[in-house]
């Protein structure tokens, strides 16, 4: 079985600043990690891995030279190999560009399965996941809390409605984006921390995929922040000093009469 598994690199701060003339997020300089929810869908590859002979799981991102950390990170999880597509032409993506831009590297893999997290926590979005299955033509199953089956056509699994759960089967090869319920991921062994070291990542760019630059990067980005700005937190208080606890009490006791909270 052929596993892909789709990460993404997201800045491991808070201090985040967008760029008011492009709208992107501004990325240099920023501590990064791997999306945390996409840990769920790497995990869940190595699970499977684990239960079956011959699989094989890729991970493939798209992003700076430095998201190689993120690669080398579900590597030393358990994962075989990574990818990562990267050119400056990429830069400004955004979620329809980048499923597009993976979907040119996908398309004539023979993969069983795709997994995605959720969601990026930089963006929110979730669409990157079911984008690429519909560029790639194949069934999608989004929020899936539990795989029950798999075979080697077809794949049932318990994904999260409204109220509930539901069960689905579909055919493979499918992608599956997966929430955080369903499972625990783990911390990497000392033995997978040293191989994913030593391991070399597939640089891909532009060059070797050959996608047309009007629909990578910010040229093939529909999606347009028109319009950046910071929200100022402003307050206008009266500060009163009071000597004793119940000289405050009178005093709130005042404010909200004098508000109508209180008669």
């Amino acid at each position: 079985m052929n596993i892909a598994v789709l990460v993404k690199q997201v800045p491991s701060t808070d201090n985040v600043k967008i760029d008011e003339n492009t709208g992107t997020m501004i990325r240099s300089e920023l501590e990064s990690e791997m999306n945390p929810l996409d840990m769920y869908a790497v995990e869940e590859a190595v699970r499977i891995k684990e239960r079956s002979s011959n699989t094989k799981i890729t991970v493939i991102s798209m992003g700076p030279l430095s998201a190689e950390y993120a690669i080398k990170e579900a590597i030393s999880m358990g994962c075989d190999e990574g990818v990562l597509l990267t050119d400056r032409k990429y830069a400004g993506a955004d979620t329809l560009a980048t499923a597009y831009t993976l979907t040119q590297f996908l398309k004539g893999k023979e993969l069983d399965l795709i997994f995605a997290g959720e969601r990026a926590t930089d963006g929110e979005t979730g669409q990157v996941g079911p984008m690429v299955a519909t560029l790639l033509e194949i069934p999608v199953l989004t929020y899936v809390n539990k795989i029950i089956e798999i075979t080697k056509d077809d794949i049932t699994v318990q994904r999260a409605i409204e109220g509930g759960n539901e069960i689905i089967r579909t055919t493979l090869p499918v992608l599956i984006t997966v929430v955080k319920e369903i499972n625990e991921p783990r911390l990497p062994n000392l033995e997978n921390k040293l191989r994913a070291k030593k391991s070399k990542i597939d640089i891909i760019t532009n060059e070797d995929l050959k996608v047309e630059e009007d629909k990578i990067g910010l040229k093939g980005s529909p999606t347009r922040v028109v319009k950046v700005f910071y929200p100022k937190i402003s307050r206008q208080g009266e500060k009163i000093a009071v000597k004793t606890p119940q000289e405050a009490v009178a005093k709130i006791n005042d404010f909200i009469k004098e508000k109508g909270v209180i008669s």
